[in-house]
């Protein structure tokens, strides 16, 4: 019998005020709103039964109160790595007000003005990588939609500047990377999972940056 291979899973927060409205949330330290809060219970349902030998969080509040509130507070440890983008002068702003100075502006190419680069969040990523895969079990990680999307770009080694922009996420969704046909090649083993919410799934504010 084939000895099956770790799978990463990454659950993104629930809703906050600022992904309700769509302004770019990055090191702002919002809360959960009431149907967040709701909604990182329902996530909390969906992965139950599954066994994580180890379960990372965002420091920000809205990964962690979402970490708290599906049931792993106990267990997960805050790792800086999982920060959302720091989105300097575009942060608390909307996409399209964003556009209407920049027509052309992609997030994943341009990064932030005052913020990080797209190879300063791709090195971030690369070193939550390096760090999950040399642990021989599941694990679990709680973090934001943007920095989610290059580090599923990463996972399969792709450049995150002409991919990332492609992984759509809803808020409290659950995705999965992992390998195929327990050979050492990563893949996606499912994406932006939102089945376990109760209610019509939320367009990512950011899904088109």
């Amino acid at each position: 019998m084939k000895n099956e291979l770790p799978i990463v899973y990454l659950a993104r927060h629930g809703e906050t005020a600022w992904s309700l409205s769509g302004q770019h949330t990055g090191l702002t330290d919002l809360p959960l709103t009431r149907q967040g809060e709701r909604t990182a219970r329902q996530l909390g349902e969906r992965l139950k039964g599954l066994i994580f030998a180890k379960v990372f969080t965002s420091p920000l509040q809205r990964a962690r109160q979402t970490c708290e509130l599906s049931g792993f507070g106990a267990v997960a440890e805050i790792d800086p790595d999982l920060v959302e983008w720091n989105y300097g002068k575009y942060e608390g702003r909307r996409g399209d007000e964003i556009r209407a100075e920049r027509p052309d502006w992609n997030l994943f190419r341009d990064g932030c003005p005052g913020g990080e680069t797209p190879q300063q969040v791709s090195a971030r990523a690369d070193s939550v990588v390096s760090r999950v895969r040399a642990i021989p079990a599941n694990v679990l990680l709680f973090t934001s939609g943007h920095f989610m999307r290059i580090l599923a770009s990463r996972w399969l080694g792709l450049e995150p500047t002409a991919n990332s922009r492609y992984f759509m996420l809803s808020t409290a969704s659950l995705s999965a990377v992992g390998y195929e046909n327990n050979i050492s090649r990563p893949v996606i083993r499912f994406w932006n999972d939102t089945r376990h919410v109760d209610i019509e799934p939320e367009i990512a504010a950011h899904a088109s940056p």
